[in-house]
């Protein structure tokens, strides 16, 4: 009888509705800033680029950021040790960002996965001090083609 009297208190907690006003499409918080501010997103164009190849990285990071840093093994330097490359990318006002990335002709073929983190960048002036705080990441697969000769053609 109370096993029985359990799950029905237990049903009955996880069975109440939401509270009004939660994810109904409108944004009734006290700042008045839109939902998609607060997001992160982020795109690799194209998805399977050959090595040689230039992408192009579009990105979108939340208000408290002012910069953003996407890295990947898919883009070392020609004669660099670093398997790792990251690449910063300045962000517009309302927190864009576009940046072209070339794969290496030195990138091994395969998958590669590209993160991204945006960060909140503060530099103390009288000291030089750059303090970095990563305010939210996101990541995207990519498939490295081959190099082909034909591919200019």
């Amino acid at each position: 009888m109370r096993a029985i009297a359990a799950m029905v208190v237990t049903v009955a907690l996880t069975a109440a509705p939401a509270s009004a006003g939660e994810d109904d499409g409108n944004d009734d918080s006290d700042d008045k800033t839109p939902k998609w501010r607060k997001l992160t997103s982020f795109f690799v164009s194209p998805e399977s680029p050959h090595q040689n190849d230039v992408i192009r990285v579009l990105l979108h990071c939340p208000d408290a950021a002012n910069h953003a840093i996407v890295g990947s093994t898919a883009f070392p330097l020609k004669g660099s040790w670093r398997t790792f490359r990251e690449v910063g990318v300045g962000l517009t006002g309302r927190n864009f960002g576009r940046r072209g990335v070339i794969i290496s002709r030195y990138a091994p073929p395969g998958h590669h996965d590209v993160s991204m983190k945006c960060v909140k960048v503060r530099i103390d002036k009288k000291t030089k001090i750059r303090k970095v705080k990563v305010i939210s990441r996101a990541s995207a697969s990519l498939f490295v083609r081959p190099f082909r000769i034909r591919q200019y053609f």
